[in-house]
């Protein structure tokens, strides 16, 4: 018996995320057979909303066949119909499930960075349509998170059946707080990074473009970024773990970039394209409802009281200009030993925000649908 609460993020997704109108295209881009229920649920929804769903399969599995047996240029090759669905599209899902990280334990780290910037080509043109990305729990996202599915399941559907107004709301109002801020300071273990904010917005995901929402994020002047960071959790990225990285920059130049494994695999993807070398979004994960690290960025981005950063694509829509193939979010772990300072004054300590004098402590809404 299928799970009521597909049917229920299905209809939130389509109606609630992005929506969709009558007449409106809809590329719905399920990678891996797990995502099977949620496909169903959206497709439904989209045909109920009076909207045209098209479906494209996507599989690691496959990309491994093609790393493994194909030539060069095949594995640089930008797939013509993927390209095309995503001119086609108004409204984009990008259901993903998750995959063996040992996928591609064989593949060369040349050829790996390779297929990311062709992947990369055709996720940029995503900004041409409304879109939302989701991870899909699965038996082998249980497994490399260390937990058991039903706990997984469990933690996934609270972070995405909430009141997503109210969460709104209350974001909304502790971004208001960093607003005309210019210079951002992170500190914590091996970390003392700046960068100017000067002329940047900052915005909130609440379920719109990710499902499970859960950020409060804005873009860095690249050629002001200052100093060092390290990131107490692995970066993801195309099957690979890269673990304990270590960041520093000076005037806006990469000066060292070290991981304690697949140091050829950051070294490709650093050098991919001018921007890939650059941070393209800073954010606060502030969904109270993930609250353990599962290998899958699209949920550990979002857990309550950590920091993350995006090497490579800025989003215009908070004033970032950067331009990469490359938007690779990695997670530094503040719940314990961190601080944000904006123009000198600290506003993040240890997994939560600083309030002003004369406020209340924020909290953010704990209630579900």
């Amino acid at each position: 018996m299928t799970d009521i609460r597909w049917t229920q993020l299905g209809d939130l997704l389509v109606n609630y995320s992005m929506q969709v109108k009558p007449g409106e295209k809809v590329m719905i881009a399920m990678k891996e057979v797990e995502t099977l229920p949620l496909i169903q649920a959206v497709y439904t929804a989209v045909v109920k909303a009076g909207g045209l769903p098209q479906v494209q399969f996507l599989s690691d599995t496959l990309s491994h066949a093609l790393l493994q047996h194909g030539s060069p240029a095949q594995v640089a090759w930008v797939p013509e119909v993927e390209r095309f669905g995503m001119e086609w599209a108004d409204v984009y899902f990008g259901v993903r499930g998750a995959h063996n990280l040992s996928e591609f334990w064989d593949i060369d780290a040349g050829r790996l960075s390779a297929l990311r910037q062709a992947m990369g080509k055709i996720s940029a043109m995503r900004n041409r349509t409304r879109w939302c990305l989701i991870p899909v729990p699965s038996e082998s996202m249980a497994v490399q998170s260390g937990t058991d599915f039903h706990s997984l399941l469990e933690m996934f559907f609270n972070a995405c059946l909430r009141d997503w107004p109210a969460e709104r709301e209350a974001w909304k109002k502790q971004a208001r707080r960093f607003e005309g801020g210019r210079l951002l300071r992170i500190t914590g273990r091996e970390t003392d990074l700046s960068f100017s904010l000067e002329g940047m917005r900052w915005a909130v995901d609440a379920g719109e473009s990710n499902m499970p929402g859960g950020e409060i994020w804005t873009a860095p002047v690249t050629s002001s970024l200052n100093g060092k960071i390290f990131f107490e959790f692995p970066g993801v990225l195309g099957g690979r773990l890269v673990k304990d990285i270590r960041l520093e920059w000076k005037n806006g130049a990469l000066t060292h970039a070290s991981a304690s494994t697949n140091q050829d695999f950051l070294e490709q993807v650093l050098q991919m394209d001018a921007g890939a070398s650059l941070l393209g979004e800073f954010a606060f994960g502030v969904n109270p409802a993930v609250d353990r690290w599962v290998n899958d960025i699209l949920l550990d981005e979002k857990i309550g009281g950590t920091l993350h950063v995006a090497l490579g694509r800025a989003y215009t829509e908070v004033g970032g200009v950067n331009q990469s193939a490359l938007h690779w979010d990695i997670i530094k772990d503040t719940r314990r030993e961190g601080a944000v300072y904006l123009d000198g004054v600290r506003v993040f300590e240890n997994g939560k925000f600083v309030e002003a004098e004369g406020e209340d402590e924020w909290i953010g809404p704990q209630s579900s649908l």
